[in-house]
């Protein structure tokens, strides 16, 4: 049988025969097919495939095929899938060989699915191979209800994650893809989800490029990520999906993307509809196709035609914009069914199979973030003799998944699991006490408020979820569609635990439990807990998972990807683009728990940070070592993370910035010693033209177990810092 009668059925009239291609690259051939099959299109069958839901063309062989999916930390939206733990929880990993093997895992259940899809002619949407994830946007504001979808505020760790997953969804063949992964949204998209479909971002160039871009740029460059996004607001007064500079002048001719981008929802709409930049539809579609948008979430292409007739593009136009379209699909060997592509035949079995759940677990165990833990309280003894579960989200899966999520046939709730660990002769009781959104006034005198207070131990599950933060309207208790106006928990909670705290006989140690995929005031909860866990939303294994680590059968090993404010009363405004006085890199004061802090059992030493390279020249990268020894007890895994600081460190440049981490797992008394290398580029500071230079002057360089700063001082996180001049 040739390639031909395989690759494309005779009714397409093509000479697509093997020999035809026999001296050029895969790569060369499958170009040459795209625009053969577009040089056989009507106009109207060129506009149809350029929307996400396209009819095919039937008498080309070509299936419907709609390039709408989301897996965001799963595959999502389409039946039974494993479900991981949500991007910000996935950040706080700092592991990005987990992230990628979780975007393998992802992309073999979709292939799975897909395939079971195509029997059944299901070419709805979310049953397609192009999954619009991961989002890398920076999550410059703890108030922006999307920041859960991200893996956190800094660009470099947000860039090493995305990077692994993209390579895990898309696989490891030089031509073909087992999935297409998605950048998005491409750019200085974080808020607020009110007026995402109106406003301009206008960032210095300065923090555009050294803030909002470098995720990106390292996704294209680094992972070949095969879509890119196009966000919904404006930047410099262009959308954002159609504009220009950022698809053009960047995408494409300065970092040389050759994949295909995809507007966000209903963003070429906004370009008349909500920007006022076009006057209809056709206008609107005419902007996006020519400054390099190619495909359309959305229905405005429909007046494609009408734009063409009107001069405001040519048919040629439309040609150049679907060839990258075509390219995907022959790259996910699904345009025909392309028998060389080597991902076909995953079968169904991998679908929410143990290996993936037991993935699904080790995520979770990896993601939570112990940030108090007085007196060593934790771990709890198995033989504890009462123990009492109080909140809603302990037995609440919504708590637990975030939002772009599958749907699991196993959910391990919070309360599962803590009963699964304790000896039978444990007394545990729950009562929820609470809602995560108030409902009626709490009684401080209630019956859970006084068995709460008086068990020898009380877990306490406080926080968020997808009701009170998420995206446009689909948090429908957030006061601001999708975002919090500060980062308070409701008084509903506050007060119950205000009176649990009242109530607390001397022997009642209290555990703080916190759901939720953003940064909380933990002031009062700090003061009045024994020990506090961020749980974020740890998907469909947080029960099991947080049990594991609750009983000492795992270590702690979760940082913070993002900084946790003490107040959000004194953050910059949350419409200001600008990055002074955000983030670990530019925040002074005002921080509860910094970037990269968090706690283990056991203890561990640095020794001395050592400079290897002895006379640093300009432009020649930088070496430094450092021994990290396990002082405990048990094994414990430590994540050591390198910052830079530049010779305008304070004073426009960033106080530090994550250069490097690693991390390492120590049985106790193992000493390793660590090996990093800074480059030139990594010592660059970013100037107000948006280009970054390398500066003579003094540099530092600090390995430690959390950001810089005086905050991670007052907490103990081991900072050993070099100086040195260029």
């Amino acid at each position: 049988m040739t390639l031909k009668s395989l690759l494309l059925p005779l009714a397409a009239g093509l000479l697509l025969a093997t020999g035809a291609y026999a001296q050029e690259s895969k790569e060369a051939a499958m170009h040459r097919k795209a625009a053969e099959l577009i040089a056989r299109m009507t106009l109207d069958e060129k506009i149809g495939m350029m929307m996400n839901s396209t009819p095919g063309v039937e008498r080309l062989g070509i299936k419907p095929y709609d390039w709408w999916n989301e897996a965001l930390h799963g595959v999502a939206r389409n039946g039974r899938a494993t479900v991981f733990p949500e991007p910000i929880g996935l950040g706080a990993t700092f592991d990005p060989e987990l992230v990628r093997k979780i975007g393998d895992i992802v992309s073999d259940e979709g292939r799975a699915k897909f395939d079971k899809a195509r029997e059944m002619k299901n070419y709805s949407r979310f049953t397609g191979l192009t999954f619009w994830a991961p989002n890398v946007n920076i999550f410059r504001d703890p108030r922006w209800g999307r920041g859960m979808e991200t893996y956190g505020e800094d660009p470099f760790l947000t860039g090493t994650l995305g990077s692994a997953y993209v390579k895990g969804i898309q696989g490891d063949d030089p031509f073909y893809l087992k999935a297409a992964a998605c950048a998005k949204h491409y750019a200085v998209h974080s808020g607020p989800e009110s007026t995402r479909h109106s406003y301009n971002a206008v960032p210095s160039m300065k923090d555009l490029y050294e803030t909002y871009l470098p995720a990106f740029e390292k996704l294209v460059k680094e992972a070949n990520v095969e879509v890119v996004m196009g966000a919904y607001n404006r930047v410099f007064g262009d959308s954002a999906s159609g504009s220009k500079f950022l698809l053009m002048d960047i995408l494409r001719d300065k970092w040389g993307f050759d994949g295909h981008v995809v507007s966000d929802c209903g963003a070429v709409d906004d370009i008349y509809g909500g920007h006022h930049i076009a006057r209809d539809a056709a206008e609107a579609s005419a902007i996006a196709i020519k400054a390099g948008l190619n495909l359309e979430c959305g229905n405005s292409f429909y007046a494609l035609k009408d734009a063409i007739e009107r001069g405001l593009l040519t048919e040629s136009d439309i040609d150049k914009a679907l060839e990258p379209l075509l390219m995907t699909q022959l790259r996910l060997g699904i345009l025909f069914d392309d028998p060389d592509c080597p991902y076909y035949g995953i079968p169904a079995s991998v679908i929410g199979s143990a290996d993936h759940y037991a993935t699904a677990r080790q995520a979770a165990v990896e993601s939570m973030v112990l940030l108090k833990n007085d007196g060593g309280l934790l771990p709890l003894r198995k033989d504890i003799q009462n123990v009492y579960v109080t909140g809603t989200a302990a037995t609440d899966t919504y708590s637990m998944m975030g939002n772009y999520y599958g749907i699991s046939d196993h959910y391990s709730t919070y309360l599962q699991g803590i009963v699964s660990k304790v000896s039978d002769g444990t007394n545990v009781n729950y009562k929820p006490a609470y809602t995560i959104v108030p409902t009626r006034d709490v009684n401080p005198g209630n019956y859970a408020t006084a068995q709460a207070a008086q068990a020898d131990y009380t877990i306490m599950f406080m926080g968020n979820n997808g009701t009170t933060e998420g995206e446009e309207s689909d948090a429908i208790s957030s006061p601001s569609i999708g975002d919090r106006l500060s980062i308070d928990l409701p008084e509903n909670q506050l007060s119950f635990f205000r009176s649990v705290v009242r109530m607390r006989r001397s022997n009642n140690h209290l555990i703080v439990v916190l759901t939720g995929g953003s940064p909380i005031n933990l002031q009062e909860i700090a003061a009045g807990a024994d020990a506090v866990i961020m749980a974020w939303y740890p998907g469909q294994e947080g029960g099991d998972a947080l049990a594991e680590l609750l009983f000492g059968e795992r270590n702690f090993s979760g940082r913070l990807p993002i900084t946790f404010p003490i107040t959000s009363d004194t953050l910059p405004a949350f419409d200001d683009y600008t990055m002074e006085g955000r983030t670990y890199k530019y925040m002074s004061g005002n921080t509860m728990y910094p970037f990269g802090y968090g706690l283990s059992y056991g203890s561990s030493q640095y020794g001395e940070l050592t400079m290897l390279t002895r006379k640093p020249k300009f432009g020649q990268p930088v070496e430094v070592e450092i021994p990290v020894t396990n002082t405990g007890g048990v094994e414990r895994t430590e994540t050591v993370q390198l910052y830079v600081s530049t010779p305008n460190a304070g004073a426009g440049a960033p106080f530090s910035q994550l250069s490097a981490f690693e991390r390492v797992t120590l049985r106790p008394g193992e000493s390793r010693t660590l090996h990093f290398t800074v480059t030139p580029e990594q010592m660059k500071e970013f100037q107000a033209d948006g280009n970054a230079r390398l500066l003579k002057g003094t540099y530092r360089i600090t390995v430690g177990t959390a950001a810089p700063g005086a905050r991670s001082e007052e907490l103990g996180a081991a900072l050993k810092s070099v100086s040195f001049k260029l």
